[in-house]
């Protein structure tokens, strides 16, 4: 009989870490988009469904990385059966559901909402994801006239917007002008500048200081109709608020009302060049997290942090110092030449 060996030694480590479990496979519901059948998994929204199928819809306030608040109504599409239009980045497929995404309702439902914003808010950087223009196409898609509501109203004077109370509105006199929300930018930071000229009202920046990333709640919708406006507590400015600068509402607001203070100065100088730009992915080294940055580099000098959506331990979002701890790579010292 061999006795049982003794192991003097502990086994090797494997090669590779131990992957977690794959999650259950969901169940599939079967809907019709458009005229196609399509399955697809118990749960999906009805823009996720369509995106399977390759069909274009247009989102603003919606982003894989927030919770859906249905603010923005540029995804509504027809639901057989449904008196009203449903957002369809938020309404949940069900089984049997036929769904018409480019009938006539819905694209006068999406002009109409174009429109609306084009005329009173400043789009031009506006996209579905980053401010990037996008918009413009969506514009063009759908006949989307802004000039067809008048001439745009005087901009407001600073603090103006902030200042105004819930109330009664009074009767416009002379010709009829297009109430906008052009106002002065908000430069109280080093850091990030707010240009609420361009805010779409989409919740992006709320959300992600809120709930689905911060935690901090330093901002909030205040007043009502169209005087409702991006606001920290009581309006004081943003370094007496609760704001951390993480940065995290830069990061996925649409249209480049909030802009880090690097880019703002660029492109007021008409030196911001996004074609010349180089995009580089590397690790934050500030502490074990591991968050995946971004670095933006024109003129050999970083001009602005980002992370992807798609990063499995950031999902986008990033802190103070992995967003805006940069400059210390570029200081050069004194009366060095630039290089």
């Amino acid at each position: 009989m061999i006795p049982e060996q003794i192991p003097f030694e502990p086994p090797a480590r494997p090669t590779r870490i131990p992957a977690a479990p794959a999650p259950p496979e969901r169940p599939t519901v079967p809907v019709t988009i458009d005229g196609t059948p399509v399955d697809v998994p118990a749960g999906s929204t009805i823009l996720e469904a369509a995106r399977s199928l390759g069909i274009d819809t247009p989102t603003l306030c919606y982003l894989e990385n927030l919770t859906p608040v249905n603010v923005c109504r540029v995804c509504v599409v027809e639901v057989a059966g449904s008196r009203v239009l449903a957002p369809a980045c938020s309404r949940t497929v069900e089984a049997g559901m036929e769904v018409q995404t480019d009938t006539e309702r819905v694209r006068h439902s999406r002009r109409l909402v174009l429109e609306l914003l084009g005329s009173s808010v400043d789009v031009s950087l506006a996209g579905p994801v980053a401010p990037d223009g996008d918009l413009a196409r969506y514009a063009e898609r759908y006949g989307a006239d802004a000039t067809r509501f008048g001439p745009p109203a005087a901009p407001a004077a600073p603090g103006e917007r902030d200042a105004r109370q819930p109330g009664h509105h009074h009767e416009p006199s002379g010709e009829p002008v297009a109430e906008t929300v052009e106002q002065p930018v908000k430069v109280d930071n080093d850091l990030y500048v707010r240009d609420y000229s361009r805010c779409i009202l989409c919740y992006k920046c709320v959300e992600a200081c809120g709930e689905d990333a911060q935690n901090t709640f330093a901002i909030a919708v205040a007043g009502r109709g169209f005087d409702a406006r991006i606001s920290t507590e009581f309006d004081v400015p943003l370094p007496e608020s609760a704001c951390v600068y993480c940065g995290n509402c830069i990061g996925v607001c649409p249209t480049g009302a909030l802009m880090f203070r690097s880019e703002h100065d660029l492109r007021t100088a008409d030196e911001w060049r996004p074609e010349e730009q180089t995009r580089t992915d590397t690790i934050c080294p500030y502490c074990g997290v591991g968050c995946t940055l971004s670095l933006h580099v024109q003129d050999n000098r970083i001009v602005k942090v980002t992370s992807p959506v798609e990063s499995s331990v950031t999902s986008g979002h990033l802190c103070v110092k992995g967003r805006f701890g940069f400059e210390f790579v570029q200081v050069l010292p004194k009366g060095s030449p630039r290089e």
